[in-house]
């Protein structure tokens, strides 16, 4: 039985028409309570359709706009390689430089690590915000140099430079190396030579005590139903994942991009570069649509964000969410289908269905990610929950024998059968990427 009902449209709708097509499309996922946010779709320096749809906050009925203010998660780190980059056009640093050189009582272990490591997350120090306690401490201040004794004494997971895994460490780290480079804080940096001088106004270092017009208010699944997300301090992931902006904003940002008004053409192409697994300088590289893209997602408490950027086509996808629930990246990849005449889907509701509890069973058990990330699926009673390494359980809600949904986020999972019925593997499908795992016992 077919659970999901999805429209496929075949798009080749001139430009001025995009936003017949994006409204139908934002219209189903609003009816599903499933986005709240702003767009921004650019090309050739135009922009083709810029609005914002659902609630900046519910309680006061303010809507989200082309001007709400969104946390933007880790899209900040495109911000700090920047910044780093600049510190180098200037001599201050070079990208080749040990770490250690611009860090206090730097561990023995972080010797041979280089400033290019850190960017790249090829350093092998250990994600703070995969650690058990992280969700314990994330509403309490944490400067960066306080922050790093949370990971600076855990071993290195891999010998630098020889494989590729996220970290949001490394980049509270360039935020430190930054200040010391520069002799300015993070926050006043970042103003001064980036923000202001590309007229930047409504972007910054997000704060619970600063007052922000038009700041949009976090939310998130709790018991499914929308809840205000639960406060973090963003003093603890300043240079990954602090700050703020608006779709418009965003886009002043991208326009920045093509020219020299930040660095050097040469010191952009170096940012844009990737060095393992399609990461670059703070920006994943890859194709879609047999077209060039750079693009990087973002998440915390309460937001989701895409930016995705086409250089040969001058376009640019910018989505940024107050519902962490919210699918921004296959969003992003709509909306760009519809910008390039690609085919896209208008999502149907998601329906749980019931099934044979021996179906449950078979699907217990841990599968391995990567070496380190472990997807474990356990049973309790008739509900099936999956944990990732170093985050919550959440129960998976199934709409067929093999496929299964979470609510709390925009994600599902594909259970791949033998024809005895066991179960060896399966598939998680989350942001448009689709990542295997094999059960490990």
């Amino acid at each position: 039985m077919r659970v999901l009902l999805l429209f496929l449209i075949a798009v080749g709708a001139p430009a001025q028409d995009l936003t017949a097509q994006i409204d139908p499309y934002f219209g189903a996922y609003l009816n599903q309570k499933r986005f709240s946010g702003s767009i921004l779709v650019a090309r050739d320096g135009k922009v083709l359709a810029s609005k914002g749809y659902g609630m900046a906050n519910l309680e006061h009925r303010a809507p989200n706009t082309p001007k709400t203010k969104y946390r933007l998660g880790s899209i900040t780190k495109q911000f700090a390689a920047m910044a780093i980059l600049q510190q180098e056009e200037r001599g201050r640093l070079k990208v080749e430089d040990p770490i250690c050189k611009f860090l206090p009582e730097c561990p023995a272990a972080w010797q041979p690590l280089t400033i290019h490591h850190l960017l790249t997350h090829t350093s092998g120090i250990p994600n703070m915000t995969s650690f058990p306690e992280y969700r314990k401490e994330w509403m309490l201040p944490s400067r960066p140099p306080r922050t790093m004794l949370k990971f600076r004494d855990k071993p290195l997971e891999f010998e630098p430079g020889s494989r590729f895994r996220y970290s949001n460490s490394g980049y509270v780290l360039l935020a430190m190396i930054l200040e010391k480079a520069s002799g300015e804080s993070w926050e006043n940096y970042l103003r001064k030579n980036i923000f202001d001088p590309l007229g930047m106004s409504d972007s910054g270092h997000d704060t619970h005590e600063a007052i922000l017009a038009d700041r949009a208010t976090g939310y998130w699944l709790e018991n499914g139903q929308w809840a205000n997300s639960a406060y973090h301090d963003m003093s603890i992931p300043i240079g990954g994942g602090d700050l703020y902006s608006t779709v418009e904003d965003m886009y002043k940002w991208d326009q920045a991009l093509y020219t020299e008004k930040l660095v050097s053409k040469r010191t952009l192409e170096k940012q844009f570069t990737p060095f393992k697994d399609g990461y670059a300088y703070g920006w994943m590289v890859g194709r879609q649509f047999n077209r060039a893209r750079i693009f990087h997602g973002g998440g915390i408490n309460g937001f989701t964000t895409q930016i995705h950027r086409y250089p040969d086509d001058r376009a640019v996808v910018i989505v940024l969410s107050n519902f962490m629930s919210s699918p921004t990246g296959p969003i992003a990849r709509d909306l760009a289908a519809m910008m390039f005449g690609e085919k896209y889907e208008i999502p149907g509701e998601r329906k749980e269905v019931q099934v044979d509890p021996g179906i449950l069973g078979a699907c217990v058990g841990k599968y391995e990610m990567r070496p380190g990330l472990i997807l474990t699926v356990t049973r309790e009673g008739d509900r099936l929950m999956a944990q990732l390494t170093g985050q919550p359980k959440f129960e998976i809600f199934p709409e067929s024998e093999t496929k299964f949904f979470l609510k709390v986020v925009e994600a599902q999972i594909t259970f791949h059968r033998e024809p005895d019925g066991k179960v060896d593997r399966l598939t998680l499908h989350q942001g448009g990427s689709d990542v295997p795992a094999r059960r490990t016992e």
